[in-house]
């Protein structure tokens, strides 16, 4: 199978059996045409489920391959480093695409604008009603934050390869928020949010709390000129959930 040089697909997971299907699968049906000659790279953290054995079984219809993660940082920097294309799409596990438009309009704006950057809506289908809104709220910051400094969450976020590398990566010194770090070195003019969305789950509301997820994203939106509180262990649970 040709592997094309436009986009890879990064996807850092940890004993993501469950919900891994729902993202790949609404990879196979994205109307992108080079979808099926995409490589898509799963970063398993060390999984002590079927996550390799869920991505092995989607060989057949994606370019995929496992390579080895740790936190969605080291994830995400492993996968970028085993992918040479203009684009690098990090997106994570537990997500689902609600559009299967959207890999190839986000694509042509890249193209068509010289982007740098580029994310989309968060959607959540199984959450109550305080869950759908913490993510329109994260949706609204997302959009807004055009006019100061970009905000792109790593659920959805397609970067061009070169500016990553120059930026150098995702710090993997960074507990939580290296997602924002990253996007926020992105020129107002070179970031786009597009429409059509991704679909997340309200997993980690249900296991931190909600108003403890509030806390750590204003502390994010408010501490993002000092990286070194963003290496706090107090908050390395972040990713446990």
């Amino acid at each position: 199978m040709a592997v094309s040089d436009e986009l890879a697909v990064v996807i850092p997971a940890k004993n993501e059996e469950g919900l891994l299907p729902r993202l790949l699968e609404s990879l196979v049906n994205q109307d992108y045409p080079l979808m099926p000659d995409t490589r898509v790279i799963v970063a398993d953290a060390n999984s002590t489920d079927g996550t390799v054995q869920v991505a092995a079984e989607y060989g057949t219809t994606l370019s995929i391959s496992v390579t080895s993660g740790g936190l969605p940082s080291a994830g995400r920097n492993n996968g970028a480093r085993c992918a040479d294309s203009r684009y690098l799409l990090f997106i994570d596990a537990d997500v689902e695409l609600a559009d299967k438009t959207l890999l190839r309009r986000a694509v042509g704006l890249m193209k068509s604008e010289s982007l740098h950057c580029l994310t989309t809506d968060i959607f959540c289908r199984d959450g109550i009603w305080i869950d759908r809104l913490l993510y329109g709220c994260n949706n609204i910051a997302q959009r807004l934050s055009r006019f100061r400094k970009p905000f792109a969450t790593g659920m959805f976020m397609m970067v061009d390869r070169r500016r990553f590398d120059e930026i150098g990566g995702f710090d993997e010194s960074a507990l939580y928020a290296e997602d924002y770090q990253l996007s926020m070195q992105i020129a107002r003019g070179r970031f786009r949010v597009i429409r059509g969305g991704v679909y997340s789950t309200n997993r980690r509301f249900r296991k931190m709390g909600r108003l403890a997820v509030i806390r750590l994203f204003l502390k994010t939106a408010l501490l993002y000129r000092r990286p070194d509180d963003f290496r706090d262990k107090a908050h390395q649970s972040y990713w446990d959930a």
